[in-house]
């Protein structure tokens, strides 16, 4: 899968069995003989227990409850099984069904559980799609969630913000995602386009963006806008087409095996999510030396940007404050390349390097206790 959790368990799992020579096993449930994305490197295992929760999504609700509950038993017995074989130092859920009775299964391991969205947003319903069963569920479902993270002998979150959000937790850490790339090439921002990358869905924020953008490309007739994302582009087609945006200066792109080419062929990065996990992508564009301006939603940006020193923080949702401060650096050449030569420095410190460095340091701790 394509997903950005998936790129970054890739990436650990190769540096930790490349450059620490861990015995790494990744265990998944599903997409069985389906060749994986990300590329694992040969010193990774894989062990697929071959649940296939994806069948969930063909059932009725009624039905669904009876296989969910199946699968869930099927999945507690293989994992544990599998664990019980393995006998790991060290196993790290990412926190999906498992969570519900890792704990229990008493392999020898430390437990990590490692969350890559934000307290405010996890299993939270927006208010055009919640009831009070909805809602209900969700109150009881976080309870029963916090008081199996209680269990855990290291919780990790992403961002200092977050981190404050889950008071109710002591053994907890800031452990932030890796830069997924490293590059010496920086753009030379030469050429006039503001780019903006994430997949076609409301957290996103293009919607808010192509606003933004309805505005700003009357005042600066000679930059383009260009998004790079999976999912449906359509409805953001339609939104562009009401806002009369000239389609000529506004393309609306699939993914790309190759941003990093995208970023270097840019000149500034616009951040437009209403909320995140952390917001790799800034760090990415930070790190070709485009200049970044993003809505200080949660959580992430204000962890990764300091404001008017290495990137531009605009309130949540403030589509006129976004427009101004990307139509001031469009105009403004010195303070678009300051900004610039910031955000390479402050890229560094997601280097993979630096962070296994710190990973490897909650390892050896919680191996020697």
């Amino acid at each position: 899968m394509a997903g950005g959790v998936e790129r970054v368990l890739t990436l650990k799992a190769n540096y930790f069995a490349e450059n620490f020579g861990y015995d790494i096993t990744v265990i998944l449930t599903d997409g069985k003989g389906k060749p994986f994305f990300y590329p694992l490197s040969d010193k990774v295992q894989v062990v697929n227990l071959d649940i296939n929760f994806e069948d969930l999504w063909t059932c009725s609700f009624a039905k669904k409850v009876f296989v969910y509950l199946r699968k869930q038993r099927e999945f507690k017995r293989k994992l544990g099984t599998e664990l019980m074989r393995i006998r790991p130092d060290i196993t790290i859920s990412l926190l999906r069904r498992e969570i519900n009775f890792i704990n229990a299964i008493k392999d020898g391991s430390k437990k990590i559980g490692e969350l890559h969205v934000n307290r405010q947003n996890y299993r939270n319903y927006e208010a055009n799609d919640a009831n009070f069963i909805k809602r209900l569920f969700a109150r009881y479902w976080m309870k029963s969630l916090v008081r199996h993270l209680k269990k855990l002998d290291r919780f990790i979150v992403l961002t200092e913000e977050d981190k404050h959000a889950w008071n109710e937790i002591r053994r907890i850490d800031v452990l932030p995602d890796p830069l997924p790339f490293h590059t010496e090439e920086h753009s030379r921002l030469d050429r006039k386009r503001v780019i903006a990358v994430g997949r076609y869905v409301y957290q996103k924020g293009f919607d808010l963006l192509l606003q933004a953008w309805a505005r700003v490309e009357k005042q600066c007739p000679d930059w383009e806008l260009a998004i790079f994302g999976t999912g449906d582009r359509e409805p953001y087609i339609k939104i562009a087409r009401e806002l009369n945006i000239d389609m000529s200066r506004c393309t609306l792109n699939g993914s790309t095996r190759d941003i990093k080419k995208e970023y270097l062929g840019s000149s500034l990065f616009v951040f437009s999510s209403r909320f995140e996990g952390f917001g790799m992508v800034l760090v990415e564009a930070m790190a070709c030396g485009v200049p970044v301006i993003s809505f200080d939603c949660p959580c992430g940006p204000k962890d990764i940007i300091t404001s008017d020193v290495d990137g531009i923080l605009v309130p949540g949702g403030n589509v006129a404050l976004l427009s101004e401060k990307m139509e001031q650096l469009m105009t403004d050449d010195a303070q678009l390349r300051q900004l610039s030569t910031n955000a390479i420095a402050k890229a560094q410190k997601y280097e993979m390097h630096n962070l296994a460095l710190r990973w490897k340091a909650l390892f050896d701790e919680l191996c020697l206790k």
